[in-house]
């Protein structure tokens, strides 16, 4: 490896880096997804400034009338969120312009560039690491549940189609996960290009997925791709020698730019493995109290009915009625969620919770929250399941099957003499 080049840079070079500069770390500072422990304590005032002025902006100048929402829904591709990038993209246009009319005599920002890249490394280290947890410990993408086994396949949204085929395999999360946990090789200079290649594949696959599926992460996963050929931009045409005219490479390596103390130069290095290893344990931390995904715990009487026999006030209601509020599917999901699908495929979601030891089913629907309703119930054997008591004053008993799906039953094969595409 050589070292990064410390000649003169060039009028572009100086533009282009003031730009990427004055726009990556507002991105890094702001949009910072939990990444770096405690740094919300100071990014929460200029965030709640941008909560406030860029609706401001929207409906005085933008001519956007509709309430722009400003707290977390879940989503990184909001009105707010791309009227931010914008602004991002605004302020780093004037602060360049600015910045070159007051330092034009600059002949290099080598030392500013390496900052910059540790920045960029962290964020795109950590970010990775922190999306590897959650797949490798199966979070992001659990299970398909007994809702999205009983729903129809084309009722399904392109992400919940997303999220059910890669919530499928254990497998594949643990290969994706361990493929994003290889983003901790850019926490170190000698690893740089090797993990900016890495991640630029995983993030790219990432990005690929979040647009073609409608995943609202496309903010997100577009400036982590565009951060990976950032820190591989140095090394481009080395790289381009190497892979496709077949000559011999050496790489660029940053330096580290020496404080004139020694002992300064030994605190830098000691801040940065007690920050990396600081964030190591938090990320495990906080990953391993969440209690979502496949960790999330199920109801004792987990899984999807058919519900075979339907009896209101000693009345039978076949399975072929009419009648709409009669029950066609129980799905029992979590300790205390769960839903009834209705013979005209409504679906209510409901509170539902299985006592055990007295062998009771407490079910709150969500009209009246306030009306408990108990039914006891007996599990004859493990397909089958009794409910029998009341439902807003209603005597009922409910036989049900437990309902085996073709998805979960299907296990790994080495030989397959033919195709089993259902």
């Amino acid at each position: 490896m050589t070292q990064t080049n410390t000649l003169k840079w060039s009028f572009s070079e100086k533009i282009l880096f003031r730009f990427v500069f004055l726009f990556l770390i507002p991105f890094v500072l702001i949009i910072n997804n939990g990444i770096f422990p405690l740094l919300y304590l100071v990014t929460q005032y200029p965030l709640s400034l941008l909560q406030q002025f860029i609706p401001w902006i929207a409906k005085n100048y933008l001519s956007i009338h509709y309430r722009i929402d400003v707290s977390p829904t879940g989503s990184g591709d909001t009105t707010f969120h791309y009227l931010q990038l914008l602004l991002f993209t605004s302020f780093s246009l004037v602060g360049t312009l600015i910045w070159t009319l007051i330092d034009q005599k600059r002949i290099s920002y080598n030392t500013l560039y390496y900052w910059l890249t540790v920045a960029v490394r962290f964020y795109l280290a950590f970010t990775l690491i922190n999306y590897g947890m959650v797949k490798v410990i199966k979070l992001q993408f659990p299970f398909p549940g007994s809702y999205r086994l009983i729903q129809a396949y084309g009722n399904s949204s392109p992400m919940g189609l997303a999220w059910t085929f890669l919530g499928f395999s254990k497998g594949y999360n643990l290969f994706m996960g361990i493929a994003e946990l290889l983003g901790a090789l850019l926490l170190f200079r000698k690893t740089i290009t090797i993990g900016s290649i890495i991640a630029l594949m995983t993030t790219a696959n990432v990005m690929a997925i979040n647009y073609f599926y409608d995943v609202p992460v496309k903010i997100l996963s577009t400036a982590l791709v565009v951060m990976c050929i950032f820190l591989l931009a140095p090394n481009f045409r080395i790289l381009f020698d190497f892979f496709i005219k077949g000559k011999a490479a050496v790489l660029k390596v940053l330096t580290f730019p020496q404080l004139q103390n020694k002992w300064a130069n030994r605190a830098v290095y000691g801040l940065k493995y007690l920050f990396i290893c600081y964030s190591f344990l938090f990320i495990i931390f906080v990953t391993n109290s969440r209690e979502y995904g496949d960790r999330a715990p199920k109801s004792p009487l987990y899984g999807v009915y058919t519900v075979d026999t339907f009896i209101k006030n000693k009345d039978t209601i076949p399975q072929d009625s009419k009648e709409t509020w009669r029950w066609k599917y129980l799905m029992m999901q979590g300790t205390k969620n769960s839903a009834i699908q209705y013979m005209n495929e409504e679906t209510d979601y409901v509170e539902a919770i299985a006592n055990t030891t007295t062998q009771k089913l407490s079910i709150v629907f969500n009209e009246d929250k306030k009306n408990i309703n108990h039914l006891r119930y007996q599990v004859p054997d493990q397909n089958h399941l009794i409910l029998q008591g009341h439902i807003y004053g209603d005597s009922i008993i409910i036989k049900l099957t437990k309902k085996e799906f073709e998805l979960t039953k299907r296990e790994f094969n080495w030989i397959s003499e033919q195709p089993f595409n259902r």
